[in-house]
């Protein structure tokens, strides 16, 4: 169920609590287009900075009391590529289950510069759109449960958690760290004319579930990290490896001792993730 609203739109969804189970997270997924298909007819405009926001709605719009209520749940920066989109609604799914008014979430897409609504990358309603394309694309409440045994019950779709870790966690969580390799240092020096060194990089940190969506995390990865929060002893955490490489350009001297210029592959760590 949905109710347009200015610049955004509105989503109800029934939440129904088991007693055998403990919620573990909630997001709120939707799917965006890509940048370049509403801008293809002028490629040289200016790519905005679109934000999307998601609000719990406390007290919908009426004509007596005037307008909703709302309350700030979370905020994404849009990226230019298309895939889904994952929202943490984890406090307002909470306060349903406790038998709080559920009126709803509110939806809105900005651009963080003018503050003028621009929902047109993100799909919230069906419009002109077939009812094929829309299907598996429509906006979707997920949850994460598990039963009081503590093992996982079900997983209703495989997905990251967005928001960012904070405090310790998030210093400790899956990431990027320098890794400075200097030739002489691995005895390479006698073969490698230059550079004389360059920065590698290395992956290190947790993994931890929900997984947040810049850890660029696999589904199986998802499952696993799930299943090991609460059976740690039987399954190991996922691993947080190299996703994206990048060449380097080496002038080496070879067997026949002449210089030579070659791009070597997969040698500098540009993204990582839990896999």
């Amino acid at each position: 169920d949905r109710e347009a609203q200015t610049g955004g739109a509105r989503f109800r969804f029934n939440v129904t609590e088991d007693p055998e189970e403990n919620l573990l997270g909630a997001e709120l997924r939707l799917f965006r287009l890509p940048a370049d298909s509403e801008r293809s007819e002028c490629p040289d405009a200016p790519t905005p900075v679109e934000v999307v926001r998601v609000y719990e709605v406390l007290r919908p719009a009426t004509k007596k009391l005037g307008e909703a209520h709302l309350r700030l749940l979370d905020t994404r920066a849009l990226s230019r590529k298309k895939g889904w989109l994952a929202l943490d609604v984890m406090p307002a799914v909470r306060r349903w289950l406790a038998g709080e008014p559920n009126h709803g979430l509110y939806v809105q897409v900005v651009d963080a510069r003018t503050g003028v609504s621009n929902a047109s990358r993100v799909l919230l309603r069906r419009e002109r759109h077939s009812e094929r394309y829309w299907a598996p694309r429509r906006p979707v409440l997920l949850t994460y449960s598990a039963d009081g045994k503590a093992a996982p019950k079900r997983v209703r779709r495989a997905a990251r958690r967005r928001k960012q870790p904070q405090g310790k966690q998030g210093r400790d969580a899956c990431r990027r760290h320098s890794l400075r390799i200097e030739f002489s240092h691995v005895g390479w020096n006698d073969w490698i004319v230059a550079p004389p060194s360059y920065e590698a990089y290395y992956c290190h940190g947790t993994c931890p579930f929900p997984m947040p969506d810049h850890l660029n995390s696999t589904n199986h990865a998802i499952v696993q990290s799930l299943v090991n929060s609460m059976r740690a002893s039987k399954v190991p955490g996922a691993c947080c490896v190299p996703t994206d490489l990048s060449p380097v350009s080496l002038l080496y001297v070879d067997a026949f001792e002449r210089v030579v210029l070659k791009n070597y592959q997969d040698m500098v760590v540009e993204g990582c993730g839990c896999r």
